[in-house]
């Protein structure tokens, strides 16, 4: 019995050998494999990490690589404004448009060094960037010294050289390029992070396996409880280090949801500046195509009247009903011709003649025709600044502008309501108000308790030919015509108005100062005295006009009001003409012409001839230079009537210094 004690016992301590062994070996193994799991789940999380900075360069490339298209877009389309309007404002955001482009280059060519793929493209695109910053350079330095038709001729050649196309797409090619490899570096990504979670699962698994067979074998011996803490503690460890490996996933994945969102609000800021800049270009393309049609159609009218006043005057012993068809022709002339200057209000090239004007005084001198144009059953009321500045506008047009709001306003209100004039003196921001520059404005308000306007109706409410009136009750022209003046009086125009609530029209016109009077262009020729009949007899007229048709009718018009005209097709032509005689009393001259326009003509025969009168007709002033330079001279617009032109030529010899001989 002894015997078999002994040997269950030693076979008791065999076994009890054989578990511990087993034990150390489970032990030993499963820290193994511990050692391994720790291992792989930090070499897949270096893996996803750099898998991520991967995917986030990709983004950078694309995303700048759309801010640099965006930027240089902006920088030639302020050119094209700054070509068209001569504004430096306009040309410095060029500029810095153009140099922003120039740094956002740069940091892609160092972020795309490193990619073999990318980096010739960058290469190519750093040229042409350079190649296109020359072709730029020359319309804008042209529109900076004010050459209006070269500039604009120049900016176009520019705009038709294949390099903006070419960077274009090779645009395409880096974003396309850096797609492709996102969508790789993605689907790695992804594939890193699964790999990762599963490694942590498998190691959560393996703590857990850990920590039961612990349990299962903390009986045997007191090392194996300290084993089975000891697991149990890196176990806990590992749960610790994979709940911060959760966290940092979640915070990676928070901040490309924050880049998402970011690029996200980036493409509708861009969108909507796009719409704006279609917006603006549009109205500056309808301006010069209302401009260029006046120039056309007044030059039309103008023989039109011409000929129609002449066979007027002419008519002595015919019958009543021809003196009648005529009549009727002419009141449609005339009513074409104020359309036309509807127009060249709009396009902002109607010569103006501004001075310093009160506008409460003007506003009051319009009482009796406002009274008479809107009826009894509108009560009109002024609200007037306790001390108004003047302002410096062109008085006709500004009487006109503020007409055709009350007409509007008795439109809106039916005929029956409270239309108010108010004034103030206000200190404008640089863009406080559209593109007005910053300094003082007087504000004449015009406001009706009419029906307003919805939204729609307020954003197209500027634009020409547009009205909601019924067919045969509007021209659309009236808003656009104070648009038109308004900004050609370096002002601006605003609306504020809601359906039921009555509109607002508000003109923001420059504050006078003493300073404005060095420019202030010419009078009307109906200021002057009119010439005597010493004067008018014989007197030699010399017509510059590129237009044949006009020619011939103003010559018959000067010949029918005892004048002798020379007629010449240009102003080559007339610089010749000059200098072999020197009986020319004065020049009547077109101002826009091909190859050298009038006030060009002018300034070129005035050191020869200073004594010699000049009265400039023009329908169009467009591109022939500023109100300055008619400064000392008549300007006639057309069409004209014969009338017209006789107090025109008359004031313009009245105007003009005697000679010498004459004198004698």
């Amino acid at each position: 019995m002894a015997n078999d004690h002994i040997g269950a016992a030693g076979e008791g301590v065999n076994m009890g050998a054989w578990r511990r062994q087993l034990a150390s070996v489970a032990a030993l193994a499963a820290a193994v494999l511990l050692i391994a799991l720790v291992i792989l789940v930090a070499a897949s999380n270096r893996e996803r990490d750099a898998a991520l900075t991967r995917e986030r360069h990709s983004y950078d490339v694309m995303v700048l690589a759309r801010t640099l298209d965006a930027s240089m877009a902006r920088s030639e389309a302020a050119l094209g404004r700054f070509v068209i309007d001569g504004n430096k404002d306009t040309g410095s955001l060029y500029y810095d448009e153009w140099r922003r482009a120039g740094r956002l280059l740069e940091r892609l060519t160092r972020i795309s060094r490193p990619n073999p793929e990318q980096a010739p493209l960058v290469d190519e695109l750093n040229q042409l960037y350079i190649q296109r910053g020359k072709e730029l350079a020359a319309p804008a330095t042209r529109a900076y010294f004010h050459q209006g038709w070269p500039a604009l001729s120049t900016f176009n050649d520019a705009g038709k050289t294949p390099t903006r196309a070419r960077i274009a797409a090779l645009m395409e090619r880096i974003v396309a390029n850096e797609r492709a490899i996102l969508g790789e570096r993605s689907d790695t990504a992804v594939a890193s992070a699964a790999r990762s979670n599963f490694l942590a699962a498998l190691l959560s698994a393996t703590g857990i396996l850990l920590v039961l067979s612990a349990g299962v074998l903390g009986w045997t011996t007191i090392r194996a409880v300290a084993e089975r803490r000891l697991a149990r503690r890196d176990a806990d460890a590992e749960a610790e280090r994979a709940w911060a490996l959760e966290q940092a996933v979640a915070d990676r994945t928070r901040e490309l949801s924050e880049a998402n969102e970011r690029l996200r609000q980036e493409a509708i800021e861009r969108a909507a500046a796009e719409a704006q800049l279609r917006q603006v270009q549009k109205m500056e393309a309808v301006g010069q195509l209302t401009g260029g049609i006046a120039h056309d159609f007044n030059n039309m009218l103008a023989v039109v009247v011409g000929g129609l006043d002449l066979a007027r005057r002419r008519l002595s012993h015919e019958a009543q009903e021809i003196g009648r068809h005529i009549d009727n022709a002419m009141e449609g002339a005339n009513r074409a011709a104020a359309l036309t200057r509807r127009l060249l209000s709009f396009a902002r090239a109607e010569p103006l003649m501004p001075k310093g004007i009160d506008p409460a005084t003007l506003i009051a001198g319009m009482s009796d025709l406002l009274d008479r144009t809107l009826g009894e059953r509108i009560t009109v009321e002024t609200r007037i600044e306790d001390q108004p500045w003047q302002v410096w506008c062109d008085p006709h047009q500004l009487e006109n502008a503020l007409l055709n709001l009350a007409v509007n306003a008795r439109d809106a209100m039916e005929g029956e309501g409270t239309l108010r004039f108010a004034t103030s003196n206000v200190l404008l921001a640089d863009g406080q108000i559209g593109e007005a520059p910053a300094g003082d404005y007087v504000c004449i308000a015009v406001t009706d308790n009419g029906c307003g306007m919805t939204p729609n109706v307020v954003e197209r409410a500027f634009e020409p030919f547009f009205t909601t009136k019924p067919v045969g009750k509007g021209t659309g022209l009236g808003l656009s015509q104070i648009f038109g003046f308004a900004r050609q009086s370096e002002g601006e125009v605003t609306i504020r108005s809601a359906p039921g609530k009555g509109t607002t029209v508000s003109l923001y016109l420059p504050r006078f100062t003493h300073a404005m009077e060095a420019g202030r262009p010419p009078s009307s020729p109906a200021a002057h005295a009119p010439a005597t009949i010493e004067d008018r007899a014989g007197a030699v007229v010399l017509v510059v006009e590129d237009d044949a048709r006009v020619r011939v009718s103003t010559v018959n018009a000067l010949e029918e009001l005892g004048y002798a005209p020379l007629p010449c097709a240009g102003g080559e032509e007339a610089i010749a003409l000059l200098a072999a005689r020197d009986d020319v009393r004065l020049i009547v001259t077109d101002v826009v012409m091909p190859g050298m326009t009038g006030p060009e003509m002018v300034a070129r025969i005035a050191p020869t001839h200073p004594r010699l009168a000049v009265l400039y007709v023009t329908g169009y002033a467009g591109d022939a230079g500023s109100a300055q330079e008619f400064t000392d001279h008549d300007v006639l617009r057309k069409p004209f009537t014969i009338a017209a032109l006789e107090q025109a030529v008359a004031g313009a010899l009245a105007r003009a210094p005697r000679r010498t001989d004459e004198a004698a």
